[in-house]
């Protein structure tokens, strides 16, 4: 699995709209609206690199409204929740 962390900067106007349509993106698991430089945090999760290409040069250039976008990828996982939500079988 492949987890990468996306920081963008918005239109101002757009902030809320932006987040709820990617919200609605299949490989978009969590949106955050932060403070600071970026406007929205993005993480996205994807089995391939293909599917993160796809995620971020083409859905994300037909929302309107985002200006920049900065993609991080992650090389392993340090926190504790994420490692229980992998082996939790309930």
């Amino acid at each position: 699995m492949i987890t990468s962390i996306v920081l963008m900067k918005v239109e101002p106007k757009k902030i809320n709209e932006v987040a709820q349509q990617l919200a609605g993106l299949e490989r978009i698991s969590e949106v955050y609206s932060v403070s600071g430089r970026y406007d929205i945090v993005a993480m996205i999760r994807t089995a391939e690199n293909e599917e993160l290409s796809q995620v971020v040069t083409e859905q994300f250039l037909q929302i309107d409204g985002i200006v920049s976008s900065e993609t991080l990828i992650a090389f392993r996982v340090f926190s504790r929740y994420d490692l229980e939500r992998m082996f939790d079988i309930s």
